[in-house]
């Protein structure tokens, strides 16, 4: 049976593996609706070639480009713009799974409108559980919707949780430790942000780059773990793993340790979260254990890379905590792409928005997204060097 998907951020690096995938699966999976940010002329290409029947943009202008060069190539396709836009191909009545490849605190609306209309999610925006995590999880619970994790790490964990008897369960999320693993703190005050995007093993987009390189995208992916897998907090490891072949491990009760291994390749996990429970046959490389002969791990650095422990607390706190912590690293991530802060700046802005912020324990979605823009106003502020403030 053909699988129809809707992919939220079809223009970005792990939206483009989707549509890799989708080439390669034969009839196996159909694309009915996709969104993008500002990316018009790709995204025309992607319309072309899959015929959609719903697509959105984030930005109104680029929406309009799309809409004239769709008009002129008398391609007839619903436009829709802005969170509205991302939410009607979230909840695309065609859409059997929805691929939320977007990135950042954007995706955690039109996800939840997916999971309220009872679509599969296929997840690889973990700002979306950072954020929300309580919620999104008894919202699928309470709608019987299955979420499957795209990140290599989380996609790792749930290939090894197969079959397995989960009590007592510890998890290991490696990390590569991003181009900065062995600089000095005096070296990491003054990288740029063009050395900070040279990811040494992972092509992906500039935000989730920087937050590699930082370690902050990890400490995302033990809060998003803790979620997924209902494992505490205190049984979630990070190991610095350069190499990027074992993709995360976990111990059993008994003291066995079960890990996934291969390439550094999104498309392998894309596939496993379309496909699943199947396994489709594949044509991208394979592992070569020889190409490999030293699997090396240490314990990561807290002093030199403290947006670890930084959001790891967060995720502990709980409440708005987790929320406020994402909102301003985004801002801060920016902020430091468009060479307006160090990188250092970054866990500095951070931990100054959440000890200013007014800590609430168990917001609504609304009590959310209120966090979410106040964090964002603050950090803002932080970042231009104005006044501190809270609320």
């Amino acid at each position: 049976m053909t699988r129809r998907i809707a992919i939220l951020g079809s223009t970005g690096s792990i939206g483009r593996q989707t549509l890799e995938v989708v080439d390669q699966s034969g009839d196996a999976l159909q694309v009915v609706a996709l969104a993008a940010g500002g990316n018009w002329s790709l995204l025309f290409e992607q319309v072309k070639k899959y015929r959609p029947a719903v697509v959105a943009m984030m930005d109104p202008i680029a929406a309009e480009q799309l809409q004239a060069a769709l008009q002129a190539a008398s391609i007839m396709v619903e436009v829709h713009t802005g969170q509205d836009g991302l939410i009607a191909v979230a909840t695309a009545p065609t859409a059997d799974m929805v691929v939320t490849a977007v990135s950042g605190a954007i995706g955690l609306m039109p996800t939840m409108a997916a999971i309220n209309s009872g679509k599969t999610i296929a997840l690889a925006n973990k700002e979306t559980l950072v954020a929300a995590g309580q919620l999104v999880m008894a919202a699928a619970k309470e709608k019987n919707v299955a979420i499957l994790p795209v990140d290599s790490e989380h996609s790792a964990i749930y290939q090894c949780l197969q079959g397995q008897d989960c009590r007592d369960l510890r998890l290991i999320l490696t990390a590569s430790g991003g181009p900065f693993r062995d600089f000095s703190l005096e070296e990491l005050v003054q990288v740029s942000p063009e050395q900070a995007l040279r990811h040494p093993n992972w092509a992906m987009g500039a935000k989730i780059t920087i937050d590699s390189a930082s370690l902050m995208n990890k400490a995302l992916e033990v809060i998003e773990a803790h979620w997924l897998f209902d494992v505490s907090f205190d049984a979630i490891e990070v190991l610095i793993h350069p190499q990027s072949v074992i993709h995360s491990m976990i111990e059993l009760r008994d003291g066995a340790v079960l890990a996934q291994l291969g390439i550094p390749d999104m498309r392998l996990p894309i596939q496993y979260a379309l496909s699943y429970p199947e396994r489709w046959t594949a044509s991208w490389p394979r592992l070569r254990f020889s190409d490999h002969p030293n699997l090396t791990f240490r314990a990561p650095d807290h002093e030199r890379f403290p947006c670890l422990a930084l959001a790891i607390e967060a995720g502990r706190a709980g409440g708005t905590a987790p929320v406020v912590m994402n909102a301003a690293n985004e801002v801060a991530v920016h902020a430091f792409l468009a060479h307006q802060i160090g990188f250092m700046d970054i866990p500095r802005i951070v931990r100054e928005t959440i000890q200013a912020h007014a800590w609430q324990a168990s917001p609504n979605l609304d009590g959310i997204l209120a966090s979410d823009q106040w964090a964002r106003e603050n950090a803002a502020m932080r970042v231009a060097g104005g006044r501190e403030f809270s609320g």
